[in-house]
């Protein structure tokens, strides 16, 4: 490689290496489509279904036919009740399940109203 070749190397690589200076968001700004709340919302159902307990527990609860007592899935899962409430009021707070009382024992179900993309995110899940 002669001197000449190099330096029309080198001149084009420096050119490279500069890179224009550019505005922070004045380039091409991403559009945000979904509404803040809602943004809120699923990122709270994602937290929830986020624990493997509380995901198998949901997917549990979606092919219930009936509400499911809450010592069925401290047998189920071989964790402690105080475990199983703690993950089911993480549930209810993600407003995912909804819970009825019979005596002494809490029974909980899908919740009825869960939005079509939270039904949709379960369902491609498992």
């Amino acid at each position: 490689m002669d001197v000449r070749q190099w330096v029309c190397q080198t001149h084009f690589v420096e050119k490279l290496m500069v890179l224009p200076e550019r505005e922070r968001g004045v380039c091409c700004p991403p559009t945000l489509k979904a509404r803040p709340e809602k943004i809120e919302q699923t990122s709270e159902v994602l937290k929830a279904l986020a624990d493997p307990t509380r995901l198998q527990i949901a997917l549990c609860l979606r092919d219930a036919k009936e509400p499911v007592c809450i010592c069925d899935f401290t047998a189920t899962f071989d964790i402690s009740q105080p475990t199983v409430s703690h993950h089911m009021a993480k549930l209810r707070e993600a407003g995912l399940v909804e819970v009825s009382k019979r005596g002494i024992w809490s029974f909980y179900s899908l919740a009825r109203n869960i939005p079509p993309a939270t039904r949709r995110i379960l369902d491609a899940i498992g």
